[in-house]
């Protein structure tokens, strides 16, 4: 391993800071004609050498250029922006914030589902490095360690959504996920609540520190061996939530307060209230996250957290721009906060 990471300073230090082809080839230990030919899939090559050489490439965080004739150093003037979820409604006003600041000023953006796969989300960032972006904006950071080497070998300028960085020189705008999750349960304490649940789906990186946050903040309330935590990695929904609910009374029927992970779940929740005859709030308190649209007009209407999803896109896309530009920026972290709206059901 220390040997790949001195031949990737080494390949640094010749100018454009990414990884060549004759590093991959001497890496795999096979000509370059060779290498090029397994990494465009050429039927001739030999099976074992098209795997070490793609494993090569993989190490060293290389990323073919299509465009052969173009100077290593040139971008395009494309801007690459990878979410997690499109049939999300804070993911569209998020790229629709995006799309108002960077289009005007001539920016091709080019956008990627990674479905809340790492997976996914590496391939996404191969592929669209491939076109040598001029920025990236993305989702959080928790992602493959292969996608960490991709994107700090080429040396894109990038900006982090949704979630805020504690290292220095990383670009983030965002909240705290963690604070959060303890106003919510600061909330549900000060309505007299103390059997109390969190109930998460998806599990996405965001939605772990917001139980984090409400968890800590139960434990500094001395009421944390009372709550219930109802956690399942299926995509989250409307339906799942009712079901989930359902589930919750069946098996603690003396919880008086839940905090979902999101507003989908919430919404859920309160349609199996309903059918179930189970007062909200007079008999269990519940408590969204992101504040959708419906969640105004629901009934009764959802107590949300709000987020600042347009704001986030603004921000991130216009701080981008200053990267791409060479500026100095004033702040690499910038936290847009969240508000706590309370409404009928809690």
């Amino acid at each position: 391993m220390a040997s790949i990471k001195s031949m990737i300073r080494r390949e640094a230090s010749r100018g454009t800071g990414r990884p060549t082809l004759a590093e991959v080839a001497k890496l795999a230990g096979v000509s370059q004609i060779t290498a090029s030919r397994a990494l465009r899939n050429v039927p001739t090559v030999d099976p074992e050498n098209v795997a070490k050489v793609k494993d090569a490439a993989k190490a060293l965080g290389y990323v073919p250029n299509p465009a052969a004739r173009t100077l290593a150093s040139a971008r395009s003037q494309s801007v690459v922006v990878l979410v997690p979820a499109l049939a999300n409604q804070l993911f569209i006003e998020t790229l629709e914030a995006i799309h108002a600041v960077l289009h005007p000023r001539g920016f091709e953006i080019l956008i990627g589902n990674f479905h809340y796969s790492k997976e996914e989300e590496e391939e996404l960032i191969r592929n669209y490095l491939s076109f040598q972006p001029c920025g990236m904006l993305l989702t959080g950071f928790d992602r493959t360690e292969a996608s960490l080497r991709l994107l700090e070998a080429t040396g894109v300028p990038r900006v982090h959504m949704m979630e805020l960085s504690r290292t220095e020189d990383v670009h983030s705008v965002g909240f705290s996920q963690e604070d959060a999750g303890a106003v919510v349960a600061r909330h549900l304490l000060s309505k007299g609540r103390r059997r109390l649940a969190y109930v998460a789906a998806q599990l996405d990186a965001r939605v772990v520190q917001r139980g984090e946050g409400f968890k800590r903040a139960l434990a500094e309330a001395g009421v944390l061996d009372r709550a219930v935590e109802i956690k399942v990695a299926d995509p989250s929904s409307v339906e799942l939530g009712g079901e989930l609910f359902q589930a919750l009374l069946n098996d603690h029927p003396d919880i008086d307060g839940i905090f979902f992970c999101n507003d989908d779940l919430a919404h859920g929740a309160l349609f199996e209230a309903q059918r179930r005859g189970v007062p909200v709030p007079e008999r269990i308190t519940f408590v969204g996250f992101n504040d959708l649209p419906m969640s105004a007009h629901t009934v009764p209407r959802l107590t949300s957290i709000r987020t600042p999803r347009a704001e986030v896109g603004e921000h991130a896309a216009r701080l981008l721009l200053q990267l791409i530009g060479g500026s100095e920026t004033a702040r690499k972290s910038i936290d847009l906060g969240f508000e706590l709206m309370v409404r009928e059901s809690g």
